[in-house]
């Protein structure tokens, strides 16, 4: 009989970004869009992407995960990593949420904010037209 193992998928959003992340369970291993995490984006973005990994400890490396990334810009990906990861790693391990929670509330629920639109006659989204007096 074969031992199934168990993955776990989820999905975080940020901005334009989505990400959806599997965990299974493994060595430790994160890759991004197929490639190691140490060789994605530059430091501050893989420090961003590694805080629920570190918040885990020792749980980290015990585990794999695999993470497809789209849309948005450099930030909003790493952000939609992170949510997706962190989401992962709490459904893996309950006993985690209180410690996300209390370090930063946004590696478990979404930043739901969005870019405003442009309103009709203006070329940006709060600019107002100049009066001139003259």
């Amino acid at each position: 009989m074969t031992t199934k193992k168990k993955v776990i998928q989820t999905q975080g959003k940020r901005k334009r970004a989505i990400a959806r992340a599997s965990l299974s369970e493994g060595k430790g291993k994160i890759k991004v869009n197929g490639q190691f995490l140490n060789g994605y984006g530059n430091e501050i973005l893989r420090l961003r992407i590694n805080e629920p990994l570190t918040l885990a400890g020792a749980l980290a490396n015990k585990v794999d995960v695999s993470v497809r990334v789209a849309g948005g810009g450099a930030n909003g990906q790493a952000d939609a990593i992170r949510l997706a990861i962190a989401r992962a790693l709490v459904e893996h391990e309950p006993k985690l949420k209180k410690d996300f929670e209390e370090y930063d509330r946004l590696l478990l629920v979404a930043d739901v904010r969005r870019k405003e639109t442009c309103k009709p006659n203006d070329s940006k989204a709060r600019a107002k037209r100049q009066k001139s007096y003259r």
